[in-house]
């Protein structure tokens, strides 16, 4: 285990392998275990930094409702490059945190050596579909603070794995937070940043991700050079309903674009 301390908010990481770095971050409600399955395949040509994001898992959640911005994740995200000693790497993340890092390479394209958005959207120009998309954040946070962590078990992505998504995190407190604060969103500059992207990106989705098909092929066609896998079998978590055909197109990526031998 290790920990940052960002101001007085201790971020949980850990690190796997040596070489350029890799950095993933999980989904809403999810943590860091949600990428067990990607350790050893990634772990073999990277130095893999996995992590915790605020109100989520093993990193603090502060009480503060503005701890919680796309701002303090994108600045999160960048300290853990520099614990790393990583001047760049490939940034990587499932739903919020595929959204996550297109923010980070619209803050920090000289960081980002190429992206994997994975069961994401990438947000909204029109105020209508953003308000709605923030008036569900809200009440996914309502809901969380009545029922307490009982209210994970339709939402969280990592419901798969090891441990059961009620001991990966402390309270519902965090989440709560995390729903008001990084969930919702404030204006379009992550979805108008999509054409300046020029780095290797590969889109993914599940098959079965019915929501996430439509803004996975506006990505697709709008980031310049962009690749895209449609991984059968898989819905909102495609890493977890499909490993062997995520890890296939994740490899073939890493493979075509020059970032592993």
């Amino acid at each position: 285990m290790a920990y940052i301390d960002r101001d007085g908010v201790k971020l949980y990481y850990e690190v796997h392998g040596t070489g350029p770095a890799l950095l993933l971050t999980h989904g809403y409600s999810s943590t860091s275990r949600m990428w067990a399955g990607q350790i050893d395949l990634l772990a073999k040509d990277f130095q893999l930094i996995l992590w915790d994001m605020r109100g989520h898992g093993r990193t603090d959640y502060p009480a503060a409702p503005e701890a919680y911005s796309e701002e303090a994740t994108v600045a999160d995200m960048a300290a853990l490059l520099d614990v790393v000693q990583a001047r760049n790497a490939v940034i990587g993340g499932l739903s919020l945190g595929g959204y996550m890092s297109l923010a980070f390479h619209r803050v920090h394209p000289e960081r980002t050596r190429a992206l994997l958005i994975i069961d994401t959207g990438p947000g909204y120009r029109s105020e209508d579909s953003r308000a709605a998309w923030n008036q569900s954040a809200i009440k996914t946070a309502t809901r969380f603070e009545a029922e307490g962590l009982a209210a994970l078990k339709p939402h969280a992505a990592d419901s798969r794995a090891a441990d059961s998504p009620q001991a990966a995190h402390r309270d519902a407190r965090g989440l709560a937070l995390a729903a008001r604060g990084l969930l919702r969103q404030r204006d379009a500059k992550v979805i108008d940043s999509l054409t300046h992207i020029a780095v290797p990106t590969l889109i993914v989705v599940g098959a079965d991700d019915k929501p996430f098909l439509a803004p996975s092929n506006y990505m697709a066609a709008k980031i310049p050079g962009a690749r895209m896998a449609t991984i059968p079998n898989a819905g909102h978590v495609a890493n977890l309903d499909n490993p062997p055909a995520f890890n296939a197109a994740l490899s073939n990526f890493l493979r075509e674009a020059g970032l592993v031998n």
